[in-house]
């Protein structure tokens, strides 16, 4: 199994998480996420989960979208 594959629990964010990493509302999270324009995320159970190389990837798009 490569290191992509697994992801260790520092690799993944819950939204909560990923909200004072990034400086955002879960209101705008979830905003976004209804518009189509937050992080993929992945369920486990009741928990809603990022990946932390998706929140990056969001980043990098909602940065282009801002330059745009």
């Amino acid at each position: 199994m490569s290191t992509q594959e697994s992801q260790p629990a520092n690799e993944v964010l819950s939204v909560a998480q990923f909200c004072n990493l990034y400086g955002i509302s879960r209101a705008l999270f979830y905003r976004l996420r209804n518009e189509g324009r937050a992080p993929r995320v992945f369920k486990v159970g009741r928990r809603v989960l990022i990946t932390r190389a998706e929140a990056d990837a969001w980043l990098k798009r909602i940065s282009e979208e801002n330059v745009a």
